[in-house]
């Protein structure tokens, strides 16, 4: 690591980030859990450390910050607009009643080293807007309904310039699976600023039933979806494969499958928005158009539709074996069952 010319390691970084927190929470001391040993030296976890404070308002909760996706120390990178990865991760959690403030839960930040290790490894960064699926209770061991977990700007942490560059605070907030749904359907700031009023600050209550029992906050939701259209453009398929027979092309997909696409079709081409199927080796490019068209080579696929077609396809493809024709003769698609499978590899259930 690069040392000034005092011989100290300068720590601009981290002090700009403790400097954002402190005028958030003035005089406040935080709990600073640290790594014992960094990753840089050989460490299991990315990050240095990460710190909790406490607050009141709008309700008890603890508020998390990493570091380490940002460059804390000297700068290392040959970017000099962006510190590091270009963030730092935060996360808000409810309190339970007579929970002592000063004994944080130690899951968020397990948590937060897994995102660490996830973005260290594969280079992928996350941004405002983006979203995964946890597989699984984002609190391991618990019986939260919360499986997904979405990725917004901090409500009360602007971006800041380092004198590494310039770093934002993303802040992590749990979801439950039909809640992610609203997501793909629409967006994650829509479903967000729909859901803020009911969860202020977009405080993580691992307790929570979820908010679309609220009958108006759904419509809500549905009514944005079918309003603005779906942001998701990029479906992850288990089976995507074709093959070209003739005159016919056939569009294999898995049963698992389908209800997405059947539920994302119309709420991107009827907005003017492709639609990709991604699969292991293959993808398919949905778009809206006036006339049908095909055209596929080796490894990927456009696949234009019209509105009549695009109606034809909704009403007849089931998530159910089957081969379903389109009208017109060239386009027909193959459903074939999606196997779900145990950790050892055992088929545990079969779907379609």
């Amino acid at each position: 690591m690069a040392q000034e010319d005092s011989g100290q390691i300068s720590t601009a970084g981290w002090d700009a980030i403790n400097a954002a927190m402190a005028a958030l929470y003035p005089g406040q001391e935080p709990r600073h859990f640290g790594t014992l040993l960094s990753h840089t030296l050989g460490g299991n976890d990315p990050l240095d450390g990460i710190s909790v404070y406490w607050s009141d308002t709008p309700r008890p909760h603890w508020h998390y910050v990493s570091y380490g996706f940002s460059e804390l120390y000297d700068k290392q990178s040959d970017d000099p607009q962006e510190s590091g990865f270009g963030f730092e991760l935060t996360f808000r959690l409810a309190a339970a009643p007579g929970e002592n403030k000063h004994e944080p839960p130690a899951w968020p930040m397990n948590l937060m080293q897994n995102l660490a290790r996830y973005v260290f490894s594969s280079g992928n960064v996350f941004e405002a807007g983006h979203h995964l699926d946890a597989n699984g209770p984002i609190a391991l061991d618990t019986d939260t309904q919360l499986r997904h977990l979405a990725f917004v700007a901090d409500p009360q942490l602007p971006a800041i310039d380092t004198g590494n560059g310039r770093l934002n605070f993303l802040q992590l907030v749990g979801l439950t699976d039909d809640e992610m749904a609203a997501v793909k359907r629409w967006s994650t700031l829509g479903v967000l600023t729909v859901m803020e009023p009911a969860m202020p600050l977009w405080i993580t209550e691992l307790g929570r039933d979820s908010l679309l029992r609220d009958p108006a906050l759904a419509a809500q939701l549905e009514a944005g979806s079918q309003r603005e259209g779906s942001s998701t453009g990029m479906l992850f398929v288990e089976t995507l494969d074709w093959r070209v027979e003739g005159a016919t092309t056939t569009l294999v997909l898995g049963a698992g499958q389908v209800p997405s696409v059947l539920e994302l079709l119309p709420l991107r081409l009827h907005h003017d928005k492709p639609l990709v199927a991604l699969g292991k080796e293959r993808q398919w490019r949905f778009e809206p158009g006036r006339m049908d068209d095909l055209q596929t080579d080796a490894d990927s696929a456009r696949c234009v539709l019209s509105d009549a077609t695009l109606t034809a396809l909704l009403a007849s493809v089931r998530a159910e074996r089957g081969v379903y024709p389109l009208p017109g003769g060239k386009l027909q698609v193959e459903v074939r069952p999606t196997l779900l499978r145990d950790g050892q590899g055992g088929v545990i259930r079969e779907i379609g």
